[in-house]
């Protein structure tokens, strides 16, 4: 292996010497190394209160441990009766219990205890459509296995264990679109029809706390958080990757909300392990909720697509993210940035520090023109447009060119040691939208080859050092206005 030092902006040697811009100082990137934590922060995550001990058992509702019996309508009565006498605990004695979709109500702690396992049905039938959003899109969906919305003051924990048993509808998925969408040129639909159930969905709701849960096997997405505030995701661990590697299989989705502090999750999933996203294309622009002040800490990513993944979902703006002491073990994308020209939003002011990552695929990858088979929507002739499902409309709806394109801004990477990559870098800004002030600080990258990095401006490197297996160099095009103090390629 040959170490390359600043092999990331240094090598670059001619293309660098025609750069633009002033050089910094050791003594002004040193002066910011340690000053970025926000004045928001510490307002991130659920607010205190409390809940009555009053405990109400599902089974005293009817409810059956044993595996089989659809207990849904029974837990639902236990829930609705702990509301109406004015909150408490909701709980189960040891055994297995079959559900549907459950909802959960303000000042309940529902309590998935040690010697529990509350396994999802795998009848699509068992989970209640409601209307919700999906990848993006609002639109008429089967609700999740547990579902909190439009409450506030809710705990659900548990050293128990939560089954999604969601092999029937991966399969069902992949049924759908190898033998019947893909072929049609439906690829960009597949996702929106194939009704699969979340796992854990907050929407429209304040002061939640999730904590200390097992989860496993998710239908679709694991827990999504929507168009909600002040919400707390605390020691959550999701094994997707059992039976098989579902599909969109998320981890942890923070969508369209704000104020939200996740921490000590430990995330195996399929896809996006920690995601951030704001609504897709015409409908996402429509709702134009963006996703803010969002903290994520101490938290470990195993398989999935994405350690930290902001999209593809931009529509409505991400920005004021603090992400801190990271692991990654074999997930596919360190810091992942996607989105397309029809979604348009801009993600900003991003900060990330104290990454660690082995075995990773990329370790940094941004792209505005991301998975075009599913991105972009086009209807086939044979479908009249006039009656396709409302849904399939909002896909179509078209997007100005003036309003599709995103922005990029604002990112900074500080202490990242990364090992075993395949590839260091692969960014790709647009001629319209390039991607812009960019800082990376004390980097350390081991990969088999470098990459690119395309339509980009100003970034700011220090103490960066790179080895590749193959000695390639990144490659810059279309790049201006790199900024390299003297001490880094002298």
């Amino acid at each position: 292996m040959i170490k390359v030092k600043l092999t990331l902006v240094s090598v670059l040697l001619l293309i660098i010497s025609s750069c633009k811009g002033p050089r910094q100082t050791n003594e002004e990137i040193h002066s910011k190394e340690h000053n970025f934590q926000p004045n928001w922060i510490n307002d991130v995550g659920s607010k205190e209160f409390e809940i009555s001990d009053h405990t109400f058992y599902v089974n005293d509702f009817g409810a059956v441990n044993d595996g089989k019996t659809l207990n849904t309508e029974a837990i639902q009565k236990t829930i609705d009766a702990c509301y109406k006498s004015g909150g408490g605990i909701v709980t189960f004695k040891p055994g297995d219990y079959l559900t549907g979709s459950v909802f959960i109500k303000e000042n309940i702690r529902f309590i998935v205890p040690k010697g529990v396992v509350l396994k999802g049905s795998e009848d699509i039938n068992d989970y209640e459509e409601i209307f919700t959003r999906i990848a993006g899109i609002e639109l008429t969906w089967p609700a999740a296995l547990i579902n909190v919305r439009s409450q506030k003051n809710v705990i659900i924990e548990g050293d128990g264990l939560i089954d999604g048993q969601g092999k029937v509808f991966w399969d069902y998925y992949w049924d759908l679109r190898k033998n019947d969408y893909e072929p049609r040129g439906l690829r960009w639909i597949v996702d929106y029809d194939a009704k699969r159930p979340r796992t854990i969905l907050i929407s429209n709701s304040q002061d939640v706390f999730l904590k200390n849960l097992n989860i496993q096997r998710a239908g679709f997405w694991t827990v999504q958080v929507l168009y909600s505030q002040h919400i707390t995701v605390d020691g959550i661990t999701i094994r997707n990757n059992i039976e098989g590697h579902g599909p969109s299989t998320d981890g942890i989705d923070i969508d369209s909300s704000k104020w939200i502090l996740v921490k000590n999750c430990d995330v195996d999933c399929n896809d996006d392990n920690y995601c951030l996203k704001a609504g897709r294309d015409w409908d996402g622009q429509r709702v134009n909720k963006p996703t803010e002040y969002v903290v994520i800490k101490d938290c470990i990513a195993r398989q999935g697509s994405g350690l930290f993944t902001l999209g593809s979902e931009t529509a409505g703006s991400i920005r004021n993210v603090y992400v801190y002491n990271i692991q990654g073990f074999g997930t596919k994308n360190g810091l992942n940035i996607k989105s397309a020209t029809t979604r348009g939003g801009t993600v900003e002011d991003i900060y990330m520090e104290n990454i660690k990552m082995d075995s990773v695929r990329t370790f940094m990858e941004v792209s505005m023109n991301w998975n075009p088979s599913y991105s972009y929507s086009k209807l086939p002739k044979e479908f009249n447009k006039d009656s396709i499902p409302e849904h399939w409309k909002k896909m179509l709806h078209k997007v100005p060119l003036s309003k599709g394109i995103p922005t990029f801004k604002n990112i900074t990477l500080y202490n990242i040691d990364i090992k075993g990559a395949g590839k260091v870098i692969n960014v790709n800004g647009l001629k319209n939208s390039i991607i812009k002030n960019v800082t990376l600080n004390k980097v350390s990258i081991k990969a088999k080859t470098a990459g690119q990095i395309n339509y980009s401006a100003n970034w700011k490197l220090h103490n960066v050092e790179i080895q590749t297996a193959d000695e390639s160099r990144v490659k810059l095009k279309n790049t201006t206005y790199i900024e390299i103090p003297e001490s880094v390629y002298n």
